[in-house]
């Protein structure tokens, strides 16, 4: 079972060190760990054309829940570092600290968003919390549920909040998919309450979310604050950004009985690109996941009839961006995926 792990290991846990040492140290630790998750892999992808055959999804593949366990540990610390040295306890230049947040900002928006979102999937209850409290720590607890009670339940439909219709730019799409997210799940959640006679889970995401900030600002003052919020709101901005790539415009249908059509893979966009695949833990493998919630991330399927972004997930959320380079690529895929559908 080590060998569909290990590319997924070696390049999604190489970070951590890079950044941990710039946290503490700067200097070309900030830079490497920098240029790792954002030019290097950029370039990787789309100098090397290589796409990986998925492992077999009969099989346990308990490396998978190991490493998801290593990566969520390993978000921990780098958020602990990464908060230190932004709030200037480890003497950090200014551009040194520039660097650090853009750096520790993608993986965390990348990486550990990636990796908690294959925890809310399992059915075991230690990971799922462990997938919880990632989000948790990143001031985004309540994705937890809208992820897994909103998106799943309406994917490609006007009632997912993270759906995009085709022609919103991001900008108009991230307020409305951030407040339906928070609002329209802590309704799902509080009409759950009321008949299971639970508590709420949102009580535990604010209280959760308010003990960071707390030990934020005890071990870093304010600007530890500060520094806690601005990673949180760039990892959720970044969690935004991908929905908004992967669902861009392929809505499904309505049929004579009001109801949808059933989702399939024409409804998420995927990429082929095997770098990011592998540090973002197959999230970029999206129909298979919508087709299969709970299967793990190293036996995810992608097959010619799934429709595939033109770049990787990175250079397609800088180009999401600029709205008319965006609409201009993007439109006519949409049309012609929605045709052949």
């Amino acid at each position: 079972m080590i060998a569909p792990i290990l590319p997924f290991a070696l390049i999604a846990l190489l970070p951590l060190p890079l950044l941990g040492l710039g946290a503490l140290w700067g200097g070309i630790w900030v830079w490497l760990g920098l240029a790792y998750v954002s030019l290097f892999a950029f370039g990787v992808d789309e100098a090397v054309s290589w796409t990986t055959a998925p492992a077999d999804p009969d099989q346990p593949l308990p490396g998978a829940d190991t490493l998801s366990v290593v990566l969520a540990l390993g978000h921990f610390a780098l958020l602990g570092l990464a908060v230190a040295g932004l709030a200037g306890t480890t003497g950090l230049a200014g551009a040194e600290r520039v660097g650090l947040f853009l750096g520790a900002g993608l993986y965390i928006g990348q990486v550990s968003v990636a990796n908690a979102h294959e925890l809310i999937h399992r059915t075991h209850r230690g990971l799922f919390g462990l997938g919880k409290w990632v989000f948790i720590s990143m001031l985004y607890g309540h994705v937890t549920t809208s992820h897994r009670l909103l998106h799943h339940a309406h994917v490609a439909t006007p009632e997912d909040p993270n759906f995009p219709p085709r022609g919103t730019s991001f900008y108009r799409y991230l307020p409305r998919s951030m407040w339906g997210n928070l609002t329209r799940g802590f309704a799902v959640e509080q009409a759950r309450a009321k008949l299971s006679g639970r508590r709420n889970p949102y009580i535990e995401y604010g209280v959760g979310a308010a003990a960071f900030v707390a030990l934020a600002g005890l071990g870093f003052g304010w600007a530890g604050v500060g520094a806690l919020v601005g990673l949180g709101l760039y990892a959720q901005m970044q969690h935004a950004l991908v929905d908004y790539l992967q669902h861009y415009g392929l809505q499904r249908r309505k049929l004579a009985n009001g109801r949808y059509e059933p989702q399939g893979p024409q409804h998420s966009w995927n990429s082929p690109h095997w770098f990011t695949s592998f540090m973002a833990v197959n999230v970029t493998r999206h129909s298979d996941h919508h087709a299969h919630p709970g299967r793990k991330y190293p036996a995810l399927q992608l097959d010619n009839a799934m429709p595939r972004l033109p770049y990787s997930l990175p250079a397609m959320g800088v180009i999401a961006l600029i709205p008319p380079l965006w609409f201009r690529m993007m439109d006519r895929r949409v049309a012609r995926v929605l045709a052949d559908g």
